[in-house]
Parts: C-alpha cells; sequence; structure tokens
C-alpha cells in the first residue's frame, strides 16, 4: 500500500494529491497534523533518505528555532527524531512511501512512473 505523508492544506500536497487521482493510484493519507508521526518512521526515512532530504530548513517552523536548537538538531539524529516529531510541519512535504521506494518532496516526473 502506498502512503502518503504531510499535512492536508498544504500546497505541494494538493498537487501530489492531484496527480496521484489523476493516475488511479490507490493510496492512503497520513496526516501529521492529526496522526503525528513516530520514531521508528523517522529513523527508517532518514537512513534511506538523509537529514539533508527530509529536513525542511526553507520553512518557517525551522526558523523559528533558536540556533542552539538547530545546532543540536543537525548534530545529533536522537534531537533530530525529538524535534521532528514534535515538529513535523519540519518534514519536508509530500513523503511518498511506496514500499519499496521515499519520494520526498513532489515531482510530476516521478509521479508519472507510479
Amino acid at each position: 500500500m502506498i502512503t502518503i505523508y504531510g499535512i492536508k492544506n498544504c500546497n505541494t500536497m494538493k498537487k501530489a494529491f492531484q496527480a496521484l487521482d489523476e493516475r488511479g493510484v490507490n493510496y492512503q493519507f497520513h496526516d501529521y497534523k492529526k496522526q503525528g508521526i513516530d520514531e521508528d518512521t523517522l529513523k527508517k526515512w532518514l537512513a534511506q533518505a538523509g537529514q539533508a532530504l527530509i529536513l525542511n530548513k526553507k520553512g518557517t517552523t525551522w526558523k523559528k528555532l533558536s540556533s542552539e536548537q538547530q545546532e543540536a538538531a543537525l548534530a545529533d539524529e536522537q534531537q533530530l527524531i525529538a524535534t521532528l516529531m514534535a515538529q513535523p510541519s519540519m518534514i519536508k512535504r509530500p513523503v511518498l512511501d511506496t514500499g519499496t521506494e521515499l519520494l520526498v518532496g513532489f515531482d510530476e516526473a516521478e509521479y508519472a512512473k507510479l
């Protein structure tokens, strides 16, 4: 089962939903705001995709952290996971888990392959 993770009202998420719907792809939506995100999932994503791809440093939530909080999160994976669990809006959106591959961010060409 394909699962798409994100926040429902995000514009990038809306593009991803539309792309999946247009292609008739069956998927399950996991809303961070309502369901949160667990440590094991974040560990798996960080191992698969890496910190640079998972962490959204351009967003306002990241920018609101103090420089000390940012440095701690970047220096220690456990601290980063705790930060992302507390503030899932700092995770790049969408994250699409196909079961065999992880697509982070919306790329029309990648979604066309599904």
